[in-house]
């Protein structure tokens, strides 16, 4: 299993000061953005060992205005890191404040870290 979370936090974390992988504890500081690993699994194993492993990525873009800003600028900082956006849409939310969710993927060669798209 390889873990990425460290790369993805750090190509956000200067998108605002309310990152986290955890639901959104302070509404006081919007933007907010939470990120989840929804899917690590292998794909690939080769001398029993994992070769390739699928990531999926899923975020969470809370504000009171538009999240178009942070939206592309989370775009641009996850697609540099090779995966592929499969879905964004807006999703209604009971606190008034709107919110986008972004899901991202892409297959990584554990060893090399290397990203592929089969898409």
């Amino acid at each position: 299993m390889i873990n990425v979370k460290d790369q993805v936090y750090g190509a956000i974390q200067g998108i605002t000061e309310n990152v986290s992988d955890t639901y959104p504890k302070e509404w006081a500081v919007l933007p907010a953005i939470q990120y989840t690993e929804e899917d690590n699994s292998v794909v690939e194993w080769v001398d029993n060992k994992e070769s390739k492993a699928h990531l999926l990525y899923k975020f969470d873009i809370w504000n009171n205005a538009s999240t178009s800003e942070a939206a592309l600028k989370v775009d641009a900082a996850i697609s540099a890191l090779g995966l592929k956006r499969i879905a964004c849409g807006d999703v209604p939310d009971p606190s008034g404040l709107k919110h986008k969710v972004m899901r991202y993927e892409g297959i990584i060669d554990v060893d090399t870290e290397r990203v592929y798209n089969n898409y």
